[in-house]
């Protein structure tokens, strides 16, 4: 125990230390929201990989999907790495940079204003953004609830006050630099203790050939079977498991959802230069293969464990507890791996919830606030008002987390669905074609928000699928609503795209050339 509280100690230690030497950064809102456009590869690329996985995928997301679908769930890993991370930043990473620099777009939802020339548009987007980030920001906190009763035996409402008040003050002192520093250090803590956490839990069960064994020879699991494959054998150990069509819902979901988020897509526009670009996208993808893939790959080894079960009045219901699946596999391992899972998750966790409440509090305060209310306000008070709203965007989150209403995978699609059902395509379609229609944008906000919430009451469809389904929707919507629909003015359009076709010299480390001597002349 003693160990496990010195790692805190010096975590937080850590944190905090970031937050005050990254103030000299944070003096304007440019600064405090984007780092000042100045973020280096490194930091850039670990800020864009520690945010995309925390607690959420760790615990709720590698136990429930690796208990349904086995050594299969890999997939889901893989697909974070190379759609949601090499393919991310290859398409959208320089493009997004370049645009939002040329309309000076700090947020999403500004972008949109911007985009499409439309103030109602950036203000709606704004309150879709603050609104379906909450359960986001509430699924973290879930997910540290169990490790916390595992590892301190600590009522889950300290933990989860604790880590508001750590987020809070770095957040508040030094911005985005201070997220990003603290993300770098958070990711080599992540990218070490995943690799000691797998090695430790195979070895446990005899090493990986035994464990693969052992998981052979587990039935098929009728619920969470296509009905085609029912008659399978070893179908946890099998190259796309029991349930194919659903295992694609969750990649397409936990994937190409990144590209329509604000917090991820986010981090895009504080690149700093081309190297930064390259650098990021190699890095960001080494780093997703380890972290996600390697969490989904523990998580099909999920049923050689205890079978956590839901207990109502003091007696077992026989539903599965996903969220305690992780955990329960963990408990196993020696008092030194179990302090380094706190820290690991902890770290994963923390750079998720300064990554939503950062975006949070900017999108309220410059486009709704600025917007609206307090139109003359000046950089100091506009900065002033951004800290104070992230106080009051964590109050809210912790008082949603102390009752979460259901699985942390749940939760999440709910978010992510919403999110990015509204936000990818329109943003996507908005980086590379000009045709794109302000009214192809209210299309895909109204489908996004509309089915999430819809399917919410009426349940036609589990939140992941309905997620990818919103994703996928979009994509064809936006299109087709821009071809029947009045479009924007060409010259606007055109000096919006004009950024790209701007003239930059390289050096020839950078570039090859045909004729050498034309240069030279």
């Amino acid at each position: 125990m003693f160990l496990k509280i010195a790692l805190l100690i010096i975590f937080f230690a850590v944190m905090i230390a970031v937050g005050l030497i990254a103030r000299r950064q944070a003096t304007d809102v440019n600064g405090f929201v984007l780092g000042g456009r100045s973020v280096g590869p490194w930091l850039t690329a670990f800020a864009y990989g520690t945010s995309y996985f925390s607690a959420v995928v760790f615990i709720g997301y590698a136990g429930q999907f690796g208990w349904k679908y086995g050594l299969s769930s890999t997939w889901v890993g893989l697909g974070n790495a190379f759609i949601g991370s090499l393919l991310a930043w290859a398409i959208m990473g320089r493009r997004t940079r370049v645009m939002t620099h040329h309309l000076d777009a700090k947020t999403m939802p500004e972008f949109f204003g911007k985009r499409y020339e439309s103030k109602s548009l950036r203000i709606s987007a704004s309150a879709i953004a603050f609104v379906f980030l909450i359960p986001y920001t509430a699924s973290v906190y879930k997910g540290l609830s169990t490790l916390f009763g595992l590892a301190f035996n600590i009522d889950y409402r300290w933990c989860v006050i604790a880590m508001a008040i750590l987020t809070a003050v770095y957040v508040i002192l030094g911005g985005y630099m201070a997220t990003a520093i603290n993300d770098f250090i958070q990711g080599i803590i992540m990218l070490a203790g995943i690799c000691a956490v797998i090695v430790a839990v195979l070895k446990g069960q005899g090493g990986f050939l035994a464990a693969i064994q052992k998981l052979s020879q587990i039935p098929v699991d009728t619920q969470n079977t296509t009905a085609a494959l029912q008659n399978m054998a070893g179908p946890f150990v099998s190259f796309f498991g029991p349930d194919p069509i659903n295992l694609l819902g969750v990649v397409i979901l936990t994937s190409l959802g990144t590209w329509g988020l604000p917090q991820m897509v986010g981090k895009f526009y504080a690149i700093k230069s081309e190297k930064a670009v390259k650098t990021g996208t190699i890095v960001s993808t080494f780093f997703a293969v380890i972290i996600s893939g390697g969490c989904y790959f523990l998580g099909g080894f999920g049923r050689l464990f205890n079978t956590p079960a839901i207990h109502k009045g003091g007696e077992m219901t026989g539903a599965l507890l996903y969220d305690n699946i992780i955990p329960q596999m963990l408990s196993t391992l020696p008092d030194i791996l179990i302090g380094i899972v706190v820290v690991l998750v902890l770290s994963a966790s923390m750079s998720t919830l300064s990554s939503l409440v950062l975006t949070s509090s900017s999108t309220l305060t410059l486009d709704v606030l600025k917007e609206t209310i307090c139109k003359k306000l000046d950089d100091k008070k506009t900065l002033m008002i951004m800290r104070i709203l992230v106080l009051f965007f964590i109050v809210i989150s912790v008082v949603i987390a102390l009752n979460p209403p259901t699985f942390i995978a749940q939760l999440m699609g709910i978010s992510w669905g919403a999110l990015a059902g509204a936000f990818l395509s329109p943003f996507l379609y908005g980086l590379f074609w000009k045709k794109t229609t302000k009214a192809s944008v209210w299309a895909s906000f109204i489908f996004g928000v509309g089915i999430t919430v819809i399917n919410i009451f009426l349940k036609f469809m589990n939140p992941i699928n309905c997620g990818a389904f919103a994703m996928i929707g979009g994509l064809i919507i936006v299109p087709i609503v821009s071809l029947i629909s009045p479009k924007m003015k060409k010259e606007n359009v055109e000096k919006m795209f004009v950024c790209y076709d701007k003239k930059v010299e390289v050096t020839a480390k950078t570039v090859l050339v045909e004729n050498e001597t034309e240069v030279q002349n």
